[in-house]
Order: structure tokens, then sequence, then C-alpha cells
């Protein structure tokens, strides 16, 4: 049976062209594309593809968040993470959140064919171009890092912080989280304490340098 592979990306010309090439796999066949974190989560559950095809930036649920969640449900499939990021953070964060490869965007199709075999025989996998250097300091970076946003805050709050940090207002992301107004302001403030930050710009800036968001 062919391996089922679910594409997760924002940018619809990526994903037209991943699926194009991965379709002329005999041995894969593309289930689904998604656009968002949330919608792949739901995806995932839906469609149960052997494999997800995860892009880190994505709007409203990043990819490793998405991941997180992904991988806490009943025989999750594998996640090879997709990015244009090689710094190291976002390579320990996507690895701790369970992802079993990482490959950069710019890496050859060849390279995503070999780590995409390489997790349906349970191995991990590293794009060539990030570096052994990352794979070898990978433990050591895990046990030493100091406090992140993915320890530091629990999920709700970091997406809270996410859509904040996108500019939603508070009035939006309640609705988008089906909660109160009185909710999100009790959140926003509990974030704030656990960082000591004390604006909304500050938050952003967090948000942004910790991988939760990016800049457009």
């Amino acid at each position: 049976m062919p391996m089922t592979i679910l594409i997760a990306d924002d940018h619809r010309l990526f994903r037209d062209g991943l699926r194009t090439l991965l379709e002329a796999q005999k041995d894969i066949k593309v289930v689904g594309e998604t656009k968002e974190g949330a919608e792949t989560v739901s995806a995932a559950a839906e469609l149960k593809p052997d494999i997800v095809l995860m892009d880190i930036s994505m709007p409203g649920l990043n990819g490793i968040e998405a991941a997180r969640r992904i991988l806490s449900t009943k025989a999750p499939p594998r996640i090879i993470m997709l990015s244009m990021h090689s710094d190291r953070r976002f390579v320990t964060e996507s690895l701790k959140a369970g992802a079993m490869a990482y490959l950069l965007k710019d890496s050859a199709f060849e390279d995503l064919l070999l780590a995409i075999r390489a997790v349906r025989e349970n191995r991990m996998y590293l794009s060539r171009l990030i570096g052994d250097s990352v794979l070898k300091d990978y433990v050591t970076i895990a046990k030493n890092a100091p406090g992140s946003a993915f320890t530091l805050l629990s999920a709700r709050e970091r997406e809270v912080l996410q859509l904040l940090a996108e500019g939603k207002t508070t009035k939006e992301t309640a609705a988008r989280l089906h909660v109160s107004v009185k909710t999100i302001e009790t959140h926003r403030k509990q974030i704030m304490d656990k960082l000591d930050l004390r604006s909304v710009a500050e938050l952003t800036k967090y948000a942004i340098r910790e991988g939760l968001t990016e800049l457009e």
C-alpha cells in the first residue's frame, strides 16, 4: 500500500508543487492539504495519514504547536517539519514536540523522499543543509536550554499569545477560541506576568523570537 501524506503549508503554490512531485511517486498518495495549524490538527484526525508534512510558520496555530496536538492523539501520524528556518531553536523545539524529521524548504526533492522513507521505517532524518552539528548538539541543547515559550506557557497561553501577536484583538481572539473576552484578558495577564512583559508590542516581539509566529 502507498504511504498516505497530508501536506500542511499556508502557501498554495508550494502545496501544489509539492503535491505534483509526490504524486509522481508510485509508493506515495497525497490525501489532503491544509493551510492553517488548527485545520491540520482536524484533518490529521479525520484523514489519518501515515505522515504529515508540516510547515512551521502557519497562521492561527504554528506548526510546532499543531505537531504537539497531533502527536498527543491515539495512533498519530509521523511528522516531518518543513521550514525556511535553520536556527537551532526551531530544530530543537520541533524534535522535542515529536517530529521525526526536519528539512529546509530549499532542500532537494530527493532529500524529502529520503526523509519520508526514513520516517516510514521509524528512523529520524535531518536536512543535510542544517549540518551535522545540530544533531550532535541536540541532546545537550535540549537539557540546558533556558526556558522557552514551549516550557514556560501552557498550550492555551501559547495559542492566545500567537493570536494576539498576529494582530487579533481581545474580542477576535475570544471569538476564535470560543471563550469570553474576560478569559482572554486573564490569559494575557498571566502570560505577561510569567514572561515579565508589559505591553502587546513586547509580547509580539517575544512571540516572533520564540518562533510562535513571524512577520509577513
